[in-house]
Formats: structure tokens, C-alpha cells, sequence
């Protein structure tokens, strides 16, 4: 726990001196108690925070799951017409999905193994999907999680004038209809995200206004041939192979492309958005010379953070734990296996110390909580 404020807070000094001068308060007591508390709970039970075998089981299954759907697309959906085709696209969307919340998630936050080398592998999953494990470890792991909901710090609340997620962004008139409008934009993300925002972003040197250091050497190597062995397998084989054996034309290609990143593209952004851009999760706006967040790093992760389904075990198997951003972001070098045991640790610790812990019962209520908050974000006015 603390050990990942720390790296996070270094690495952001290393590439993100704009970001240097926020602070969180220096009440650490909550931190350390639950951090013991933690330790106390592998201590006794005898389980590893990494290098679960439930982990390493679930990623076979996702894995062999998306393969096996991507060589039914390719190779034998044609036979089936478009009612199978389309299924399949949409199936091959959710396993990316999977994918991405479970193996990639735990991976690029050193959650999965104890080996560093084990850990990239797993971020690696990202790049052969489409995005770039690098740029999401300074967008997500970096970013988001030492600054969350913070205005000017936080890129995951930053959309542009296409929406207003924090209170402290200027509305423009067409807010007011974003809780209508955003949902069809959601899906766009992965198109966008494939095309466009990964190559900006190392063009640029920087994301959403905030720099960063460009990949070199090997990383670039790595964002290269991600990118590379991506377009390969989205497009140029498959078109390819349908043209050649007359079996589908490249078109074809382009529209099951587009249903499975757009499926993959709204499921994404509403998981994401469940923990953060919701009633009751807290957008505090740093004060004073330097920047200062009044409440300390960890009781800051709490405030701007709210759980979702709790009590459902698909829902925590299949978002990676997701559901439990809360202890994620107290924990998120702790494999999300344990994440529901851990849960009732969190809560009753965050009593102990009068700290708000804040929960949607359901998957739906989280939604219905986006909904009402895209709105009400479209309407209200600006702090002064």
C-alpha cells in the first residue's frame, strides 16, 4: 500500500514536474493501521498477495477463450452468416475485456506476480489487444491513482468539452444533454483509443496536458511491435485470408472490428466510470502555495471512491475486481483474488477511524448513480 504511493509519487516527480508540488495531508495513521492489518491478514491465513494460482487459472481461461473465439471469427463464422458472425464479434469484445480488467489490470499494477518479468508479460496483453502498456502505466497506474478526481491532475476525468465529470470543469450548454449523448461516445473510446490517442500521446509527449516521457529503447520496441502485431491480427491477416479463399471480403472485416470494439469500448468506460464519476465519490480542489489535498493519500483514495456489487462473485471474477475499487486503490500491488475477503477489513477499519465508506449494492445502481451524476454535472454551475 504504501509502497505503491511512493513509487507512484516518484515516478510522477520523474516525468510529471507540473505535478510535483501537490500534496496530500501527513495524518498517515489510517494508512498504517490498515497496511498492518493487511499484513496480519497474509500473515495468518498463509496466502500470498501474488502468485495465486486462481490467478494463473483465470488467465488460461481468459486467454484460450479469446483465442478460441478469434479463430472461429477468422476461420469458420462465415459459414454461420451474419447472426454468428456478429455473436462472435461481440463474445471476442467481452474476452479483450476480460482480458484487460483481469490479467493486463493486475500486471501493469505489479499485482499478479512476485516477478518483474512476470508482471510486464501480464501489462504486455494490453499492447497485443490494441493499447500500449506503457502509456496506460502513466495514464492509470501513475495518474489516476496518486491524484484521483483531482482536477488539472486526474487525465481519467478529463474528456474534453465532450463531457463534464468534475465539478470544477466549465460547462458549456450541450452539457446539459451528456447523460444522453455520453453513452454512444463510450463506445467510440477503443476506435479512438486504437487509432489515435496512443500515437498522439507519444508524438505529443504528453496526455490530456500533463507531459511524460516518450518509450525508448525497449519500450519503444515494445510499443512498436505491440502496434504492429495488433493491425496484423485485426486487420491485415484476416483480410488477407477472406480475400484469398473468397470466403469474406475485407469490408466484412471492418464492420466485425467495429461491433467488438464497441462493445469492448462501452463496457470499459462504464466499469471505469462506476468507481469515480458517481454521487457521493469526492472531487476536492487542491489549495494554498504548494497545491494541498487536505485529507492524507489514503483517506483521499477512499473519499473519491465508491464500491459496486460487492456481493456478486461473476461480477468481481469477471471485472478483475474492478468492483472493489476501493480496496484496489489502497492495495493495488495485491493480487484482485482477494479483494472480497479483504473488503470487510477495509470497511470495518475505515469505521474505526470515522472515514465514509461508500458502496453501490449493485452493478445497476452503480449505473443509475453515472446516469444521475452526468446529469446533475450538466447543469450545475462552476464553484467559484
Amino acid at each position: 500500500m504504501s509502497t505503491e504511493t511512493t513509487t507512484h509519487a516518484a515516478k510522477s516527480s520523474g516525468g510529471t514536474a507540473d505535478r510535483t508540488r501537490l500534496r496530500f495531508g501527513k495524518n498517515t495513521a489510517f494508512q498504517r493501521e490498515l497496511k498492518h492489518r493487511v499484513d496480519e491478514y497474509f500473515k495468518t491465513t498463509g496466502k500470498s498477495p501474488r502468485d495465486c494460482w486462481q490467478m494463473y487459472l483465470k488467465s488460461a481461461i481468459l486467454l484460450g477463450s479469446f483465442a478460441a473465439l478469434y479463430v472461429a471469427l477468422v476461420f469458420f463464422a462465415y459459414m454461420g452468416g451474419w447472426p454468428v458472425v456478429c455473436g462472435l464479434s461481440v463474445m471476442l469484445g467481452l474476452a479483450t475485456c476480460g482480458i484487460a480488467f483481469n490479467i493486463q489490470h493486475d500486471g501493469g499494477h505489479h499485482g499478479y506476480s512476485k516477478s518483474s518479468t512476470i508482471n510486464q508479460m501480464a501489462a504486455s496483453t494490453l499492447d497485443l489487444v490494441g493499447g500500449s502498456s506503457y502509456i496506460w502505466d502513466w495514464k492509470h497506474d501513475v495518474l489516476h491513482h496518486t491524484y484521483t478526481n483531482i482536477v488539472g491532475h486526474d487525465t481519467d476525468i478529463e474528456l474534453g468539452v465532450l463531457g463534464r465529470l468534475c465539478p470544477h470543469h466549465k460547462r458549456y450548454w450541450f452539457h446539459r444533454y451528456q447523460h444522453f449523448y455520453l453513452w454512444f461516445f463510450y463506445g467510440l473510446l477503443v476506435p479512438k483509443w486504437h487509432f489515435f490517442d496512443d500515437f498522439s500521446n507519444v508524438i505529443a509527449g504528453s496526455m490530456s496536458g500533463t507531459k511524460f516521457p516518450r518509450p525508448k529503447g525497449r519500450k519503444l520496441v515494445i510499443f512498436l511491435a505491440g502496434k504492429i502485431a495488433f493491425f496484423a491480427g485485426a486487420f491485415a491477416f484476416p483480410m488477407w485470408y477472406g480475400e484469398h479463399t473468397g470466403h469474406y471480403h475485407w469490408w466484412m472485416v471492418l464492420v466485425c472490428y467495429g461491433i467488438a470494439a464497441v462493445s469492448l469500448g462501452m463496457v470499459l468506460s462504464v466499469v471505469f466510470q462506476l468507481a469515480h464519476a458517481v454521487e457521493h465519490a469526492e472531487f476536492p480542489k487542491p489549495e494554498g502555495d504548494p497545491e494541498t489535498i487536505q485529507s492524507a493519500w489514503a483517506v483521499h483514495q477512499v473519499e473519491s471512491t465508491v464500491d459496486f456489487g460487492r456481493g456478486n462473485p461473476f461480477l468481481a471474477w469477471m471485472l478483475g475486481g474492478l468492483n472493489y475499487q476501493i480496496e484496489h486503490h489502497l492495495m493495488a500491488r495485491v493480487c484482485h483474488i482477494h479483494y472480497p475477503a479483504l473488503s470487510e477489513l477495509v470497511k470495518k477499519t475505515c469505521e474505526d477511524f470515522g472515514i465514509t465508506y461508500r458502496e453501490h449494492k449493485t452493478f445497476w445502481a452503480g449505473v443509475g448513480s453515472h446516469y444521475r451524476w452526468l446529469k446533475e454535472m450538466g447543469t450545475a454551475p462552476q464553484p467559484a
